[in-house]
């Protein structure tokens, strides 16, 4: 039997089987007309030579036998056009600005303390000592000596501005403690459950910027008032992140925030402070970890009132507008290098070489010729 007789025996089985593609690879030439298996795999090698450049075959041979499988429908997505920001994504810690464990100078037995979560203005207390309150006052200086008559200097004209505000006038706001200004001070202790004694110590007078919030009680009902009675902070949302200081160029002074809570829920906020000193965190095995920065972030939106609640920030890093962008798993590596995306378009694909740009969570900036929006991209099954 001649090797054309045993070619032509062959062919005619895979005819007989339905096996247009095999036809095809045996012969070196077209099955014809009547096998639509065979065209569509011819149209698929061309695309395969044209995408031979690079990247992903589009038919793979079966194995051991050179019949081409046929082409699955492509899965697409579009190119479009937008502004791509890219987001570094860290952990942080929602709760509120200026923690602090308030130093506490009066002596005696605590005999009344703040729910935790409520907010003290000027004039409030925050807890009792011997039955004798400690009051909230607006300032900067602290308390740091005993305010009495003949006294002079900032922190007297501070005391006179808040008794004033009070409804306790003092005379001339002017930083001298005169006798008007004592006269003031003993109707406020009156007032307040005080010993009128006309004077102002540390033991009368927590101050603060603005108003506090009770954190937590550090001291309870019938314990020794040591050195300190509650933690307060202030009342604006912050969210404090220890952020990586190989991160940091990721964290400006200004810049927009996005905060998931942990209901779900998210909300804006923008980055008020940057630390300047790097922490090194102890690892688990005692060990250096790696060195962190401080970063708070205040927010502009309703977060509720969780406190110390874990939360997850994505930090804006770069944005560029007006671009085109594809998925990130459109991407096809070269052979020759660099990337290429395969334009579906009907029944035809076509590799394109592009270049990358901006890469945002799930997207890739693209340039290149042959490019425009709305085309469709061949991406992977899911």
């Amino acid at each position: 039997m001649s090797r054309r007789t045993v070619v032509m025996a062959v062919v005619a089985a895979a005819v007989a089987a339905g096996g247009g593609a095999a036809v095809t690879a045996l012969t070196g030439g077209s099955a014809g007309p009547s096998s639509g298996a065979t065209a569509q795999g011819s149209a698929e090698r061309g695309t395969t030579d044209q995408g031979s450049a690079g990247a992903r075959a589009t038919n793979q041979d079966s194995a051991g036998t050179g019949a081409t499988a046929a082409r699955a429908v492509p899965a697409t997505a579009k190119i479009t056009r937008s502004d791509l920001v890219d987001t570094k994504r860290v952990g942080g810690t929602l709760g509120y600005q200026g923690r602090r464990v308030q130093p506490n100078h009066a002596r005696g037995t605590v005999t009344r303390t703040r729910a935790e979560g409520t907010v003290v203005r000027r004039g409030g207390w925050l807890y009792e000592v011997d039955r004798r309150p400690v009051v909230l006052m607006y300032g900067t200086i602290p308390v740091y000596r005993s305010l009495r008559p003949g006294s002079g200097g900032a922190d007297v004209e501070q005391l006179e501005r808040n008794l004033a505000a009070l409804g306790y006038p003092p005379g001339t706001v002017d930083g001298d403690f005169t006798w008007r200004t004592a006269k003031a001070v003993r109707e406020w202790q009156d007032d307040n459950g005080l010993t009128e004694t006309g004077s102002v110590d540390s033991a009368q007078v927590i101050v603060a910027s603005g108003p506090l919030r009770v954190a937590r009680a550090t001291a309870l009902k019938g314990d020794p008032a040591g050195a300190s009675v509650v933690t307060t902070t202030g009342t604006r949302r912050t969210v404090h992140i220890d952020l990586q200081a190989s991160y940091q160029q990721f964290a400006r002074v200004g810049a927009k925030v996005t905060v998931e809570l942990p209901d779900g829920r998210t909300v804006k906020g923008r980055i008020s402070s940057v630390g300047a000193t790097a922490t090194a965190a102890a690892g688990q095995d005692g060990a250096d970890g790696q060195a962190t920065i401080g970063v708070e972030t205040t927010l502009t939106g309703k977060p509720g009132r969780l406190d110390q609640a874990p939360v997850t920030v994505d930090l804006r890093t770069e944005r560029h507008a007006n671009v085109l962008s594809v998925p990130v798993e459109a991407l096809l590596a070269l052979r020759e290098g660099g990337y290429g995306v395969r334009i579906v378009d009907g029944a035809t694909t076509r590799v394109v070489p592009v270049r990358t740009g901006l890469y945002a969570v799930s997207r890739v900036e693209v340039s290149g010729t042959g490019l425009a929006e709305g085309m469709k991209v061949e991406v992977p099954a899911i």
